[in-house]
C-alpha cells in the first residue's frame, strides 16, 4: 500500500473535512437513541459526542497557523487525511446497521442479543473505541503531539524513533518491513494476523499508539513476535475484538467448568488485558492483572488452579519457556552519580519515598524507581501519575538490587526491558531528578523491612518464574473490575 500523504490542497481542504465528520458522528448519535442499544463498555452513544467534541477541538487548534505542527511525510496533516477517511468508512458501515428514526422498515436485527447485526455492530463500537482514545493520545485536547510521542516500552521507543523519525503513522507495507528487519514473520496468514493484530483502527496503517498497546501486550521486545503468536495465534483462549458482554455470554457455556477462561485485549484500559474466567462455585468473573505480562499471570493462574481450561478445551499451553529471565543489555551509572547520593547521605537504593526500604520496582515509561510499597499505596489512592514527574503510569516492572563485584555501579535489564536483538549500544541511565520539593508521600503500608547495603550495585530485572520464591499475588485479592473497568 502506497503512503498515504495530504494531498495538495489539503490545509484548505481539511477544516471542511473536520466538519463533515462531526456532522457524520452526530447524525449516527441521532440513530443511537434507542434504549435497546445502549450496551457496554464500549458504547456509541458515549463515543460518538466524546469523538466529535474532541474533532472540534483539534479543528479549532490546527486554525492556529502560529502552532506549526509537523506537516511532513507521516505528520499531523497525514494522520487526519487517514483518520478522516477511515472515520467516514466506519461511520457509513455503523448507518447501515442502526434503525433510521421514522422509518417502519428500519433494521430490526441490530436488537437481538448475539445476532449477526449485533456482533458487527459490538465490533464497529471497539473500532470507534480505539480511534477516540488514538486520537486523544495524539491530539489531547486538540493539539497535536504525535512527533513527541513516548512509547511505554523503551526497546520499542528506540526501535520506532530509529527507523521512523517523529512521524506518528506509516501505512502497514512500510511497518511491515520495518519489523521484520527486526522480528522476522514468514508472508502469508501468519502475516495477516499480525496485521490485524496490530491495527487497532482497521485503518491499513499503524500509529506509534497502536505499536504503543501492542508491544505492551506482547511484552518483553527481544521475543515479541513469539509471545504474540503463542498468545494471539495458537492459544485458544485468546479472543479479538470482545466485550465485556460478550465474555460473559461466551463463558455461560462453561458455569460446570470451573477453571475454564478466555483472554482479550481490555476495550477500556488499552495496552492491558482482561481475563474471564468461571470461578469454583461456578461464578463467571473478570479481571485485569495491572503491570504484570500475561504470560507470567496466566502461568500463575494455572499453578493456582484458576485458569485450567483455555475456551473449556481441556489442552493449556505450556508458556513456561516465554517466562525464563535473560540478562541482556548493561547500562552504566556514573561515579558521579553515586558520590551525589553519598552526599546526601543517602544510597541509590534507598527508597526516596518512604527513606526505609529499598527500590524493588520501575516505572514505565518514564523509567523512576521505588519501592513497591510505596508504588502500591500511591496507586491505591487513585492516582495514575508518577510520584516524581506526574508523568502517566502506563506500566511498571520489577526489578531487584544486589551488590556488585566491581567498583562500578551496573543497572541491568533483562529481555522483558531494554535489551534486544537489534539494539546493544550502551546508553547512559537516568536517575531520578532531586529536586527541593517532595511529592506527597503516599499512605503507610506495612512492608517487612530489608536491611539496607551501602556497597555496589547492580540492578538486575527480576522475573519470577514456576517455583520461585517471589510469586505474584493471587488474582482473587482485591477488588475485581466492573463492566465499566473492562
Amino acid at each position: 500500500m502506497a503512503a498515504a500523504t495530504a494531498p495538495q490542497g489539503w490545509q484548505w481542504g481539511e477544516p471542511r473535512a473536520l466538519g463533515r465528520a462531526v456532522k457524520l458522528l452526530q447524525r449516527l448519535e441521532e440513530q443511537c437513541r434507542d434504549l435497546r442499544l445502549f450496551v457496554g463498555p464500549p458504547s456509541l452513544r458515549d463515543l460518538l459526542p466524546r469523538t466529535a467534541q474532541l474533532l472540534r477541538e483539534v479543528a479549532k487548534a490546527r486554525s492556529d497557523k502560529t502552532r506549526g505542527d509537523p506537516e511532513g511525510p507521516g505528520g499531523a496533516g497525514d494522520f487526519l487525511v487517514i483518520y478522516l477517511t477511515n472515520l467516514e468508512a466506519k461511520g457509513r458501515q455503523v448507518a447501515e446497521l442502526l434503525p433510521h428514526r421514522g422509518k417502519k422498515d428500519a433494521n430490526q436485527d441490530v436488537f437481538p442479543e448475539g445476532s449477526r447485526f449485533r456482533r458487527q455492530l459490538a465490533k464497529l463500537a471497539l473500532i470507534f473505541s480505539h480511534m477516540h482514545a488514538e486520537l486523544s493520545a495524539l491530539f489531547p485536547e486538540g493539539k497535536y503531539c504525535g512527533h513527541l510521542y513516548q512509547i511505554t516500552k523503551g526497546s520499542a521507543n528506540t526501535f520506532w524513533r530509529e527507523n521512523c523519525g517523529v512521524r506518528c503513522v506509516l501505512p502497514w507495507a512500510e511497518f511491515q518491513s520495518l519489523l521484520c528487519s527486526c522480528h522476522p514473520v514468514e508472508p502469508g496468514p501468519i502475516m495477516q494476523a499480525l496485521r490485524s493484530t496490530l491495527d487497532l483502527t482497521c485503518s491499513g496503517h499503524v500509529s506509534v499508539f497502536e505499536f504503543d498497546i501492542f508491544t505492551r501486550l506482547f511484552q518483553p521486545w527481544p521475543t515479541l513476535l513469539k509471545n504474540w503468536q503463542l498468545l494471539a495465534v495458537n492459544h485458544p483462549g485468546y479472543m479479538a475484538f470482545l466485550t465485556y458482554d460478550e465474555v460473559q455470554t461466551r463463558l455461560q457455556a462453561y458455569r460446570d467448568k470451573p477453571g475454564s477462561y478466555i483472554f482479550r485485549p481490555s476495550c477500556t484500559r488499552l495496552g492491558q488485558w482482561a481475563i474471564g474466567y468461571v470461578s469454583s462455585n461456578g461464578s463467571i468473573l473478570q479481571t485485569i492483572p495491572l503491570n504484570k505480562p500475561l504470560l507470567q499471570v496466566l502461568l500463575k493462574g494455572q499453578k493456582d488452579g484458576i485458569f485450567l481450561y483455555p475456551d473449556g478445551k481441556n489442552h493449556n499451553p505450556d508458556l513456561t519457556e516465554l517466562c525464563r529471565a535473560v540478562l541482556n543489555q548493561c547500562i552504566q551509572v556514573s561515579q558521579e552519580q553515586l558520590q551525589l547520593y553519598q552526599a546526601m547521605n543517602s544510597t541509590f537504593e534507598l527508597c526516596k519515598i518512604c527513606t526505609e526500604r529499598d527500590k524493588d520496582v520501575r516505572i514505565e515509561p518514564c523509567g523512576h524507581l521505588l519501592c513497591s510499597c510505596c508504588l502500591a499505596a500511591w496507586q491505591h489512592s487513585d492516582s495514575q501519575t508518577c510520584p516524581f514527574c506526574r508523568c502517566e503510569i502506563k506500566g511498571r516492572e520489577a526489578v531487584s538490587i544486589c551488590q556488585a563485584q566491581e567498583r562500578s555501579m551496573e543497572v541491568r535489564t533483562t529481555a522483558g526491558d531494554s535489551g534486544d536483538n537489534c539494539h546493544q549500544e550502551a546508553a547512559e541511565w537516568k536517575l531520578e531528578s532531586v529536586t527541593p520539593s517532595a511529592p506527597p508521600l503516599p499512605p503507610e503500608v506495612p512492608c517487612p523491612q530489608r536491611p539496607q547495603n551501602k556497597g555496589w550495585l547492580t540492578l538486575v530485572t527480576w522475573k519470577g518464574t514456576p517455583g520461585s520464591q517471589r510469586e505474584a499475588p493471587s488474582l482473587n485479592q482485591g477488588r475485581l473490575p466492573g463492566r465499566g473497568d473492562i
